[in-house]
């Protein structure tokens, strides 16, 4: 056994590495630099906390937020590793102590804030240790923080590179969940990776399913959501702080234990609702993007949003917030017109230059394409990020395909009729003008009047909108965002115009054929009996974390009490063949849990 798994299996439980880890940790510990890209729940962190504990010397992590480093310490301490953090939480005497072991050899990890590290007290700290080479490897999480292009750039992370001029020969790994070509080659640019090697998993999340549907009643489709997911943490993102605060405060008025997260909430409400989050079973978080990024609780069952994300990068960041512990998980979205109108006047009306503008345009229109897709979603999703993937059987288009119409007449009728009222109006007034009603608008501007006033009364409204959003997702039309979502055409609707080309539309599916639900708790595969000891063993480990202080899942994920409860080892030597339970564990933990399991074994 190499001296690679066996530390593996001593301090993390496991027999086995996944996919590309074994390559990449051997790659770090013999001194090379790496790129890794793997998804959320891919197993990134062991890529540097196993090489910290194979080279001389301590790891330097550079992680941009506080409860990531929190909860990261926290179950590596569970794990027996020597680890400790220094971020603005800690006051000066409990910094100061944490230099003191950093200096004196007494940490394999040291989780460290961007801009605790480019501080030159902290360099010079670096220096000395680098002098007795004592500097096992710098890691830098999140490393797509490094993009202008994208969603959490941290403009810190640009002057990283210093680390590759400044410590040479120390290896360097950068590591990231989310990364498209474009922000792959700034990563490797900004951080002069130009000589690392790069790590590219699978995107795949194949136990995430991915249903989208048109917005009709919002409230009233999240409700029908969570009404099979109650007691089961979730997290639902909105575009805007006041959505969040209402739509928490009516969750509550539900029965559901619902709390809100933004940026306009103090800092100190942010804490207490984020680690109620963590540490409680069952909390369904009620967010703006501001809340999620290095969320290390594995048993998030679902994502929902309630509004269109900007861009499929931070859509698939998202939702991988879901089902981290490989059991089964969803992402659900609903999204509208409106929703394309709102962020295409963010785009335009921001102060950003006109090549980013036009590159978050290209991203906003990728994700509409997903919304609108007639195939695999998972397919459109991993293709987007260069990953050819067949269909696959676990997204709503797959599991009630969608039928296809010939919507080449339907698409000409509403083209028209943009282009008779002069490509001034929305969706909703041309679809009034279509299907013949006669509003007070419609009079208003005479557009009763026009040749295309009723011809499109054959079709509902819901149709017409289905037509509207799937020529904006064509990029047959766009929504001008400077007159108030107006509808204009574009030179790919021109074939459509002059009868030249087909255009084959998606109809929604009917109601009655709706998609099996996910509701797939985790004993639900145990015997009655077992699943009962499975509830016993999450009572237990709430009652350790609560004592201690910290989230349930560092003490033991739930995987772990799945396999406790079927296979209800009777001696240490059994606890320690458990996946997820190594050495420290076992000591800290063994006698207790042999106990509780010896209870309900046969005499």
């Amino acid at each position: 056994m190499s001296e690679a798994l066996r530390r593996l299996h001593a301090v993390f439980g496991y027999d086995s590495f996944r996919g590309a880890q074994a390559e990449i940790v051997d790659h770090v510990v013999t001194g090379g630099d790496a790129l890794v890209l793997m998804p959320t729940g891919g197993g990134k962190s062991l890529c540097y906390q196993l090489p910290a504990l194979l080279r001389p010397g301590c790891a330097i992590v550079v992680s941009p937020l506080i409860a990531l480093m929190q909860d990261q310490v926290d179950a590596l301490l569970q794990a027996g590793v020597k680890a400790a953090f220094l971020n603005s939480s800690l006051d000066q005497e409990a910094s100061a102590a944490v230099e003191r072991r950093l200096l004196g050899g007494d940490l394999d990890l040291l989780y460290v804030a961007p801009e605790r590290l480019l501080t030159e007290r902290f360099l010079a700290r670096l220096d000395h240790l680098h002098g007795q080479r004592r500097i096992a490897l710098f890691a830098i999480d999140e490393a797509h923080c490094v993009s202008q292009w994208g969603h959490d750039f941290r403009p810190e992370y640009r002057q990283l590179n210093l680390l590759h001029e400044r410590f040479p020969g120390v290896p360097r790994i950068a590591l990231t969940a989310t990364a498209d070509a474009l922000t792959r080659e700034e990563i490797v640019r900004r951080l002069g990776l130009d000589e690392a090697r790069i790590f590219v998993a699978s995107f795949d999340r194949p136990n995430i399913r991915y249903p989208v549907v048109e917005r009709d009643n919002p409230r009233k489709q999240l409700l029908a959501f969570l009404a099979d997911r109650r007691g089961e943490a979730g997290i639902v993102y909105c575009l805007s702080r006041r959505k969040v605060e209402e739509t928490a405060a009516w969750l509550q008025t539900q029965g559901i234990a619902a709390l809100p997260y933004h940026a306009g909430l103090d800092a100190e409400t942010r804490r207490e609702h984020q680690q109620h989050f963590v540490r409680e079973d069952g909390i369904v978080m009620v967010a703006t993007i501001a809340f999620g990024m290095g969320i290390d609780k594995p048993d998030v069952r679902y994502v929902a949003h309630l509004d269109l994300p900007k861009s499929l990068e931070a859509y698939y960041q998202e939702t991988g917030r879901a089902g981290r512990d490989g059991e089964p998980a969803e992402a659900w979205m609903t999204y509208g017109l409106n929703d394309v109108v709102i962020h295409r006047q963010r785009i335009d009306e921001s102060a950003a230059p006109d090549e980013q503008k036009r590159i978050e345009r290209q991203k906003l229109d990728a994700m509409l394409a997903y919304c609108e897709a007639a195939g695999c979603r998972r397919t459109v999703l991993l293709n987007y990020f260069g990953e050819e993937h067949a269909p696959c059987g676990n997204c709503d288009t797959c599991l009630v395909p969608p039928e296809l119409w010939d919507g080449t007449v339907a698409a000409q009728k509403f083209m028209s009729a943009a282009l008779r009222t002069g490509q001034r109006f929305g969706a909703a007034h041309l679809i009034d003008i279509l299907r013949g009603k006669a509003t007070d608008k419609v009079a208003q501007f005479n557009h009763d009047r026009l040749p295309t006033f009723g011809v499109g009364n054959d079709l509902d409204e819901a149709t017409w909108r289905g037509v509207a959003r799937q020529l904006l997702a064509g990029g047959l039309l766009y929504a001008d965002a400077h007159h108030y979502g107006a509808l204009k055409l574009t030179d790919a609707a021109r074939p459509v115009l002059k009868d030249e080309t087909t255009l084959m539309l998606r109809r929604q599916a009917p109601t009655k054929k709706k998609a099996a639900k996910t509701k797939i708790m985790l004993p639900a595969n145990l015997p009655p009996a077992d699943a009962g000891l499975f509830d016993t063993l999450r009572q237990w480990r709430g009652q350790t974390a609560r004592e201690q202080g910290v989230p349930a899942y560092v003490i033991l994920h739930d995987r772990t009490l799945h396999e406790l409860a079927a296979r209800r080892p009777r001696t240490m030597e059994d606890l320690l063949d458990v996946a997820g339970i190594g050495e420290a564990k076992a000591a800290r933990y063994g006698a207790a849990l042999l106990e509780l399991l010896a209870q309900t074994l046969p005499p």
